[in-house]
């Protein structure tokens, strides 16, 4: 199997999918039309060669995903919106005329540019607190928990071993918590459909619904796969910093969590090209989580995310250079 480097990302009703500098946003709007919206995204940081360099790098892309799909999700309830204004405009004129306008009324991705831009604001707003509310409930929380045990005699390492285990399971409880929301439930079907995609032209497969269908929606190189990674790699990291104050640990966790992200993008990086044993058994925990946060599409969701890969992605030449090899 041949990685293809593409990745992406589910939003509301849609696909994001991401190659190199371009992207394109699939969107399956309510009079069942697909839009697909292509941009570029050079990332924020103007030196390359910071994205070249190993565990550096892990950073630095981490971060632009975030910005990213911040901008993609925000466009993405921004077109359902406008459908809806425009559904219901197109309501009001054929009341009016007693004609069917909804045609023409369709929004378009250059309308209430000012009321976009507010709510991409306050999308960044939100994401910022909601990882400063993720650091908090996976970093900071776990340390709460575990010191006490230090006032029982419990050792640094096991003081250390059970807060890696109960960061474990809090991700694994909001993580199944999450995944019974229906909204969200249609997040991850879109998201399996990102995952059979991929799958699909990696195998050397062509790109159509059929393929796409029974494609695995497991995917090694998921953003589901590289958090759990940070939290195992935390917990292997942790056991070497031995910090008896709590709130130095409480620091310690914050301050290292760039070099764990680091770690952690290196392996899931290595696990998109390699079949080797040991990348196999390394993946399987992301792979089995994964079962969780991606949902079986249907043939609609299948559509769309076809859409945003081939407006980004030749995966005819894909195929025949993977063949020559």
């Amino acid at each position: 199997m041949k990685s293809s480097g593409i990745g992406g990302q589910a939003v509301m009703e849609g696909i994001m999918m991401k190659n190199g500098d371009t992207f394109a946003l699939a969107v399956r709007l309510p009079d069942g039309k697909i839009q697909v919206e292509p941009g570029e995204y050079k990332g924020f940081v103007k030196g390359k060669r910071l994205l070249e360099l190993p565990f550096i790098r892990g950073v630095f892309n981490f971060i632009d995903s975030m910005v990213l799909g911040i901008r993609t999700l925000t466009r993405s309830a921004d077109i359902a919106l406008e459908a809806e204004k425009a559904a219901e405009a197109a309501k009001k004129t054929a009341g009016e005329s007693g004609e069917d306008n909804s045609e023409s009324v369709v929004g378009s991705s250059t309308k209430d540019e000012k009321k976009s831009g507010d709510n991409g604001l306050l999308m960044a707003l939100t994401v910022v607190l909601a990882i400063a509310m993720a650091v908090g409930l996976f970093m900071v929380l776990p340390v709460l928990i575990a010191s006490p045990l230090k006032r029982l005699g419990a050792g640094t390492f096991l003081i250390t071993l059970t807060e890696g285990v109960i960061r474990l399971v809090l991700f694994f409880l909001y993580v199944k918590l999450i995944s019974k929301m229906e909204d969200i439930q249609r997040v991850f079907m879109y998201h399996g459909a990102e995952h059979k995609c991929i799958n699909c032209i990696e195998h050397g497969l062509e790109l159509n619904v059929e393929n796409v269908r029974k494609s695995s929606r497991l995917h090694k190189r998921c953003g589901t796969s590289f958090l759990l990674l940070v939290m195992l790699v935390s917990l292997l990291v942790f056991m070497f910093v031995r910090v008896e104050t709590v709130w130095l640990r409480v620091v310690s966790r914050i301050v290292l969590l760039p070099v764990i992200a680091g770690v952690s993008y290196e392996v899931l990086k290595l696990a998109g090209r390699s079949d080797a044993p040991i990348i196999q058994l390394i993946s399987k925990p992301g792979l089995m989580m994964q079962k969780l946060t991606t949902k079986e599409p249907d043939d609609s969701m299948i559509e769309v995310a076809i859409s945003a890969v081939e407006a980004v992605f030749d995966w005819r030449k894909f195929i025949e250079e993977a063949k020559e090899e």
